[in-house]
This record gives C-alpha cells, sequence and structure tokens, in this order.
C-alpha cells in the first residue's frame, strides 16, 4: 500500500461494534487464551494499564497486550503458539523480576504478576519517556531546544551526562555539526566549513542551562520527575507486535504495504531498503548503492510504491531516487542531471511515486539544501526530466519537508516552520497558497486520503489537521497530551486518523465524527518519523518504524 492508497474497506455495520468486543471478550476469556494472569503490586494492588509482552525462545516477534481495570491480561490463542516464553511488562515507576513461562497447547497457562515499585531515583529516570523529561525539567524556553535532541538519540543521554558548562557548550557545539539522522551508532559528521572556532554565545547559554539540570554538580535529579499516567479503558482494548530487525543498527524511518502483504522499510542510517514478512517475521536486507563517494554513506528517508508495485526510495546525501523492481531485483538509481557542484548539502528525502501512473512523473523534494537542488522537482524517470518547481517574486515561502501526490498527481506541499500549505499543478506547475487557522506552526509529514484531502502533523502546534479541497478549508484538532508533537498523520478512509512522534511513546488515534483520542502507550521508547495505516478487518490498525530501537511494531485496536 503506498501513502495514497489503503488496502480494500471491509464492508461495516451495526456488526462491528458487535465483532469488535466479541474479539475483545474472547481474548479477555481465561478459557479461550493461553495465557492469562493478574498484574499487582503491593502499592496499588490490581494494576490496569500495564503492557506485558511475550516473546518465544529464538524468536524475533513479541506480542503484547495490556492489564484491565482489574489487573486481568490475556493473549489471543492465535498469537502464541508452544513454547517457552520470556514475560517483560512497561509500566513507568515499577519493574519485574525475570520471568518466563511454558505455553502448552493442553493446558492454557496462569501467570500472575507481582511487580517491585522502583525505590532508585536513577532507575525510574532511566524508565522515562523522552515528553516526561520535557515534562520534568525546569525552564520552558530551553525545553523547545531540549526537544531537538531527541532527533538523535533519548534525553538519557543528555540528562545523565556530568559535563560542566564550559564542557557542554563544546559538546552543543558539536551535536550542531552531526547530520539529521546521526545516531549513537552512526555518528555521521557534515563536512568541516573553515577553522574551528569556539562555541557561539547562544552554544553557550544552552551549555550552561543543560549543565544546571543534568549530573554536573549532584548524583541525583535536583527536580521531581514526572510521569504520565498509564492506559485506562480503551487505550488498554490493544494487542502490539514488534518485529526484531536483523542487524542492532537498523533504523526503520519509513514502512510502506506491498501487495502481498510485506513490510518494506527504509533505513534511515545505512545504506539498505528491507522487507519484513508479518506472518513469519523473516526480513530480507538489500543494500543501496552508494553513488557519491566521498560523501555521507548515510542511508534514506521516505520509502513508497508505485501501482507496478516496484519500490521507491529517497537516499537523501546521496541525493539519489532509488528504483527497485521487487519481482527482477533490479535496482536503479536516478540523480538530478545538474552539477555535482550544485547540490550543495542538498539531502532527497521524498517521493511520491503513487499517481506516477496519470502522467508518467513523480514528485521529489530535496530539503537543506544551500545549493541549487534544493526545492521540490517533478521528475519523468523515463528520461531522467527533473524540473524544478519555481515560484513568482514575492510568493510565500515554499521550501517544503513533506510532499505529497494527489489523485490528479498534484503535488501537496507543506512544510513544520511554515502556517500554510500549498498546492502545486501537476499540468501547469502553478502554485496556490492555503493558511492555517491557528498561526506559528504547519505540518511536518502528511498523507491524502480518497477523497484528495491531505491529513498531517501539525509538529510544533502538537495537533493534527486536514485540508479540503472542496471547501478549500483547514479543520484542526489538539493533540491532548503535551509533546505528542505528531509527526505524520492519515486517515482510514473511515472514521479514523493515525498520529505518533518522537517525544511520548504514544500511537494515537482520533475519531473524527467524535472527537474522541485515543492514546496506546507503545510497549518500549520509540522515536517515530511516518504512519503508515492498515485497513484489512474491522477496524483499521497501525504500522510504525522504531527509527532508534531497530524494530517494527504494528498496533491493533480492539475496539471503536
Amino acid at each position: 500500500m503506498s501513502r495514497a492508497r489503503l488496502l480494500p474497506l471491509t464492508t461495516v455495520g451495526t456488526t462491528l461494534l458487535g465483532l469488535a468486543f466479541a474479539g475483545l471478550m474472547m481474548a479477555e476469556t481465561p478459557s479461550a487464551s493461553p495465557l492469562t494472569g493478574k498484574v499487582t503490586s503491593q502499592a496499588e494492588g490490581a494494576m490496569e494499564g500495564v503492557i506485558v509482552g511475550a516473546k518465544k525462545v529464538g524468536s524475533t516477534i513479541t506480542t503484547w497486550v495490556v492489564s484491565n481495570a482489574q489487573g486481568q491480561y490475556s493473549f489471543p490463542r492465535e498469537r502464541l503458539e508452544p513454547g517457552n516464553y520470556a514475560i517483560s511488562i512497561r509500566a513507568v515507576g515499577y519493574e519485574l523480576p525475570k520471568t518466563s513461562v511454558n505455553v502448552t497447547a493442553q493446558q492454557p497457562a496462569q501467570m500472575d504478576l507481582q511487580l517491585n515499585k522502583v525505590t532508585s531515583a536513577s532507575k525510574l529516570a532511566m524508565q522515562l519517556s523522552n515528553a516526561e523529561w520535557l515534562i520534568s525539567v525546569p525552564g520552558s524556553p530551553e525545553q523547545r531546544l531540549l526537544g531537538g535532541c531527541v532527533n538523535c538519540h533519548t534525553l538519557q543521554r543528555v540528562l545523565f551526562s556530568r559535563f560542566s558548562a564550559d564542557e557542554m557548550a563544546q559538546v552543543i557545539q558539536r551535536m550542531a555539526m552531526h547530520t539529521n539522522n546521526s545516531s549513537p551508532m552512526h555518528p555521521w559528521m557534515r563536512p568541516a566549513e573553515g577553522p574551528a572556532r569556539p562555541p557561539t554565545a547562544g552554544q553557550v547559554a544552552f551549555g550552561k542551562y543543560l549543565s544546571s539540570i543534568n549530573l554536573s554538580a549532584a548524583d541525583t535529579f535536583e527536580f521531581p520527575l514526572k510521569t504520565l499516567p498509564r492506559p485506562k479503558g480503551k487505550a488498554t482494548q490493544v494487542i502490539y507486535t514488534t518485529y526484531d530487525l536483523p542487524r542492532p543498527d537498523a533504523s526503520p524511518h519509513d514502512e510502506a504495504f506491498d501487495e502481498q502483504g510485506n513490510v518494506w522499510y527504509s533505513d534511515f542510517n545505512s545504506q539498505f531498503i528491507g522487507k519484513l514478512d508479518p506472518k513469519t517475521g523473516k526480513v530480507v536486507e538489500y543494500r543501496v548503492p552508494q553513488n557519491r563517494l566521498g560523501q555521507i554513506a548515510q542511508g534514506g528517508l521516505q520509502i513508497d510504491l508505485d501501482k507496478e508495485g516496484r519500490i521507491y526510495f529517497g537516499n537523501m546525501s546521496q541525493m539519489q531516487i532509488v528504483r527497485f523492481d521487487t519481482k527482477t531485483e533490479k535496482m536503479e538509481t536516478f540523480k538530478p542531471p545538474i552539477p555535482e557542484s550544485d547540490f550543495g548539502d542538498g539531502h532527497l528525502t521524498m517521493i511520491d511515486p503513487a499517481f506516477q501512473h496519470v502522467d508518467g512523473k513523480l514528485w521529489a523534494n530535496v530539503a537543506f539544501a544551500t545549493g541549487k537542488a534544493g526545492g521540490t522537482w517533478h521528475v519523468d524517470l523515463a528520461t531522467n526530466t527533473w524540473t524544478r518547481v519555481t515560484y513568482p517574486s514575492g510568493s510565500p515561502a515554499a521550501l517544503a519537508y513533506d510532499v505529497v501526490a494527489d489523485s490528479k498527481n498534484n503535488m501537496y506541499g507543506m512544510q513544520m516552520n511554515n502556517d500554510k500549505i500549498w498546492i502545486t499543478d501537476g499540468k501547469t506547475l502553478e502554485t496556490v497558497w492555503y493558511d492555517f487557522p491557528t498561526k506559528g506552526a504547519g505540518c511536518r509529514r502528511g498523507h491524502i486520503d480518497s477523497q484528495d484531502r491531505l491529513w498531517c502533523g501539525v509538529f510544533n502546534g502538537n495537533g493534527l489537521a486536514m485540508f479540503d479541497p472542496k471547501t478549500r478549508k483547514i479543520t484542526e484538532w489538539k493533540a491532548p497530551t503535551p509533546w505528542t508533537r505528531p509527526y505524520d498523520a492519515q486517515f482510514d478512509d473511515k472514521t479514523y486518523v493515525w498520529t505518533a512522534g518522537m517525544d511520548n511513546d504514544f500511537a494515537v488515534r482520533l475519531n473524527t465524527q467524535t472527537g474522541e483520542f485515543t492514546e496506546y502507550l507503545l510497549p518500549h521508547e520509540t522515536n517515530v518519523r511516518h504512519v503508515e495505516v492498515q485497513k484489512s478487518g474491522d477496524l483499521s490498525s497501525l504500522w510504525l518504524g522504531d527509527q532508534h530501537g531497530g524494530t517494527i511494531i504494528r498496533v491493533e485496536p480492539l475496539a471503536p
């Protein structure tokens, strides 16, 4: 499935509610479950909202369920085959001693879990999500800057450091030299420009702030550690499946489905694209050629499919579109036909080939460019003709972060620091801009639905937005929890729009008919840059790439 096409919709009506709750009741009926139990602690008694995972020894797949208001958890029979399983939990402030259980086909297993409250502030701090750090630390203006650190790593690395103000200023200066897709395992650096200089005044000030909240002057944090509440009610009615990827440095950024049900993913840090079979957990990776030798050999950003099922990959600093034929396994690369000296620090990030069959052209975006390559391109790969979109003098800013094609192969552009979206006509390349009702933040990434409406994540505005081309109006929704920072959004073409971000480890579902948000706490720290919605049953489900954790995650709600 490409970003503009969902799997075929299932006819639903009044049976939807009954089927969903019937499935939920089956999952919670001990006799129907191969593994069930009760989660308790001395501090709370029965515990709601504890995420319980079961991973078979030798497997790469973990299944997770959530305890209900009575503390009960249970796994669906079809999700756990016989074998020995390691049990793990997520519940901030609590830990579970090493636990395993043998699941058989004949006798359901009963495993009650007694959690221990974390007594050490350091242990609690290691469990905090990025969002919980951001609501805990003092200094609201600086929080926004601190939020930028999560691009490459968790905030534990910052807060547990012991650097002084001067040392931290040098660290910040060095961090600014890393590329946007660096990680602790791949600390890619931008080419140095000119002689080394001392930290700027802003870097010195930020270093002073960070040294005031890290462990440079004390062995414990001198501010209260705040935590978000555990899931309740509908947010506990969900099943998660996590798939481990084979390389320890795997960094899945985007995902896309093919017609066989495989999940394709891009690697943000390394020159690979991968294919996951969700039925077996088997992963096959394909190495992408590095055509700009001497440049940073980092990976890429968007991955997508065209109508013929071919894979397209935006290969960032390699400044190339990669096309992979899944039938022949032939890989081709295409670069803008301009001099290398004009590339500057351009990153070819976004591509949308979903409606390439309309006119033979796809849309591509080059970001972070100081050279002549930056901006949006209309590309005919058959002739390798690249036409750069230009705008009349005095036009609003239109340097896109994401570009998305509608069914006529017109292009929607968006940028998180631009309170406009814009549409470029695929025939004339003329552009029209539309204003957000709320100023100061725009969309970061988005998807087109079957009505050619754009749904997108308002990253800096902590919300969601939808642009309807028929009414030419933008509708906005505010996320209920601070630091959700929706990165991307996609509608399931019926009721729900899904989103997620880099901070609070939530997969968020919005009922567009009622305005109800449901926040599904993910099983572990998850840095999300893209969402992909699958509509293959009674309710839509969500697929996510854990960009820092080397896993692919599926979120399956059990209740509407």
